[in-house]
């Protein structure tokens, strides 16, 4: 099934040509990772997706985005982020205590009772795999977690809203390795039941956990495909190039 359908997508800002052309679809309960050195246009098309780019005024786009055969630019901004959360590179926790930053999305809602509330809370901080380890201390400021739970706390305050889609933006950049291990093993359980999209500059991270990989240039869409194919045989030899760092 597919969730995204890109069809000739080009962005610019002012006269910067961001995005040229990008024509793709995500399919549902995938994990598409998205690889490119810098400035080739990959945070631009993930923030697409749910209409971030809006927030920059010298934003400009042609083409078409559908999410679930619907056009995007036609749908309401803030149901589309409801359906389609991010989370992005540093983790962005609330001021507040660990159940009331997962409980602030329902609360904008309309959720006001308790008990819903606590379900709520409860359901997505075990479906970010964080339950286990603050379930004790659910009063306590976000602010006390580590870098990586902090991370997965932004996981679980998405998944609270009950989205369709994940976007990722470089969400392991600045965890250590075992902090990036458990959100690597987070998301490939969240693939069951969600489509997720990972923007990452670790080649050998994308390599691990995507599904399909999409390479991005200057811009351009170079190739996608099965990850395994684009890490083994890829079609184009910028592809190659890249992955085995002659630039980037």
């Amino acid at each position: 099934m597919v969730k995204f359908d890109i069809k000739n997508l080009n962005i610019w800002f002012g006269g910067v040509h961001a995005l040229k052309n990008i024509t793709l679809q995500i399919q549902a309960n995938e994990i598409l990772t998205i690889i490119g050195p810098a400035n080739s246009g990959k945070t631009t098309f993930l923030r697409m997706l749910n209409r971030l780019n809006e927030l920059q005024s010298n934003f400009r786009m042609q083409g078409v985005v559908e999410f679930n055969k619907q056009d995007i630019m036609k749908m309401d901004k803030e149901k589309l982020r409801c359906q389609v959360g991010m989370v992005f590179a540093l983790p962005t926790p609330l001021p507040l205590s660990i159940f009331d930053n997962i409980a602030y999305g329902p609360r904008l809602k309309g959720i006001r009772n308790m008990a819903k509330l606590k379900e709520k809370v409860e359901v997505a901080l075990k479906r970010a795999y964080l339950w286990d380890e603050v379930k004790d201390r659910l009063g306590i400021s976000a602010f006390n977690l580590s870098g990586g739970q902090q991370q997965r706390l932004c996981i679980a305050r998405v998944l609270a809203v009950e989205p369709e889609v994940i976007l990722f933006d470089e969400p392991c950049s600045g965890l250590d390795p075992i902090s990036t291990a458990k959100m690597e093993e987070t998301m490939l359980k969240l693939k069951e039941n969600y489509t997720l999209v990972l923007v990452t500059n670790n080649v050998k991270q994308a390599a691990r956990i995507g599904d399909r990989t999409a390479f991005f240039l200057n811009g351009e869409l170079i190739e996608m495909d099965k990850t395994e194919k684009i890490f083994t045989t890829p079609s184009d030899t910028r592809t190659d190039d890249y992955i085995r760092g002659k630039f980037g």
